[in-house]
């Protein structure tokens, strides 16, 4: 069986021991012959860093697969199998940037909603790009897997602006399967769960255990008791009334949307209290993180990943890499152009939904019409996400302020032009498509 290619775009990431221990885990189902962990000249210190623990994995785990580190991206994508995307440009320091600037105007500092999502994508646009130019001419036939946020953004600019065969992927869906699971006592397996909507927008509008439906069970569960949600979102409960009425689960991000006054005042009451974004929050456990990487006896996946909020990452990415290469024909969520799977929402855009996975790609399983309660709010931010797309590709500072203008978060054109020049003056060295204005 030929051995695999695998190129990692962000090598140097605190996340990368994820995804080794993912290949080493499916070491029987998946040939890599070598893994590139490829990272820019800034990112080098934690490249060799991380890398060397990846190495040490490797070893540890008896695998023949040859792990090389890099700064040539495209030595790295050139005859690719799979090109895995998990970088973020400007690093904690610009994330920190997206979580603080919008709190100036009392609107929602976050990595990948709301104005944050903004210039975090704006920021990303050109250098995914730029990877897509390379796949296209070094290994046009490569997968490319996408974890880089805001995910399902950067999957709408891929799939409709290059001809790259790509999927986006987030780790939120099998962390809410996972979650579940052991609310019931199960094994993961045991759980179905059918999505639908956008990246960190979206429902699980069934949920089965052993194909019997217990969806309205989960729901009266994650009200009873300790809700479901991510290390970086703020805990607060769902309304009792909206989600019995609404009788599915939502993923945590959508806290940011239903209860978006008091994340707001939370995030300024934390900000003027001295306690930091997420950002300056994870860049501590992060200092932390590759203290433990650095050392050489340490030759697995520390637990102390867990607290980064990447959990069951390494199980998305390498599970549907498998899928793929062994034409398995299994379900997986992940970000794809809808194709008539929602009825009401137009073919050719990128939606969040199962999908069955095998050799050809992901062919998303039919949903039908989205409920009114929900059809609202995915149309609104699918038109702010095809805005965005087109402003990071072209750099027109009108679309920009459209884009901006249209996100579910912004009060005001007023506040969403003042915001704008904001973002692209403290990204200004990020942003070349704009250079021009």
């Amino acid at each position: 069986m030929k051995g695999l290619k695998i190129a990692v775009i962000g090598g140097g990431s605190s996340y990368t021991p994820e995804l080794i221990d993912g290949f080493i885990k499916r070491k029987d189902e998946l040939p890599v012959k070598e893994i590139y962990l490829v990272d820019i000249k800034e990112g080098e210190k934690k490249l060799n860093i991380v890398g060397n623990l990846a190495k040490r994995m490797v070893e540890k785990a008896g695998l023949e697969t040859n792990v090389i580190l890099t700064l040539d991206r495209r030595e790295a994508i050139k005859d690719a199998d799979y090109v895995i995307t998990q970088f973020r440009v400007g690093g904690l320091k610009a994330r920190a940037k997206d979580e603080s600037i919008p709190l100036k105007y009392r609107t929602l500092g976050q990595e990948t909603t709301g104005a944050g999502g903004f210039a975090k994508a704006l920021r990303t646009i050109p250098v995914i790009m730029d990877i897509c130019k390379d796949i296209e001419e070094l290994s046009p036939e490569a997968w490319l897997i996408n974890f880089t946020n805001p995910a399902g953004l950067i999957a709408e600019t891929v799939l409709r602006y290059t001809n790259v065969k790509a999927m986006g992927l987030c780790n939120v869906p099998v962390n809410m399967k996972n979650t579940t699971a052991k609310m019931f006592d199960v094994e993961p397996e045991r759980i179905r769960m059918d999505f639908v909507g956008l990246n960190h927008l979206s429902w699980a509008y069934k949920v089965y255990l052993d194909g019997v439906d217990i969806t309205s069970e989960v729901v009266r569960k994650n009200l009873d008791e300790k809700a479901l949600n991510m290390n970086n979102i703020l805990d607060l409960k769902w309304d009792r009334d909206y989600l019995t009425h609404l009788n599915m689960l939502p993923s945590p991000y959508l806290r940011y949307y239903y209860m978006k006054d008091q994340m707001v005042e939370n995030q300024i009451k934390d900000k003027e209290e001295g306690k930091g974004t997420r950002a300056e929050q994870v860049m501590k456990i992060e200092d932390e993180l590759f203290k433990l990487y650095d050392d050489e006896s340490l030759n697995i996946k520390p637990p102390q990943l867990e607290k980064r909020g990447g959990a069951y990452y390494s199980e998305a990415a390498v599970s549907l890499i498998s899928a793929i290469h062994n034409d398995k024909k299994e379900i997986h969520t992940v970000n794809i152009k809808n194709n008539g799977a929602i009825s009401n929402l137009e073919d050719d855009v990128v939606i969040e939904c199962n999908a069955f996975v095998d050799k050809t790609g992901a062919n998303p399983m039919v949903i039908g019409n989205m409920p009114s309660i929900i059809s609202g709010l995915v149309h609104h931010s699918k038109a702010y996400e095809l805005l965005t797309a087109e402003a990071g590709v072209t750099g027109n500072y009108h679309k920009a302020l459209a884009a901006l203008s249209t996100n579910s978060f912004i009060p005001s054109v007023t506040t969403a032009k003042k915001l704008l020049d904001d973002i692209l003056e403290a990204n200004k060295e990020y942003l070349p498509q704009f250079n021009g204005r």
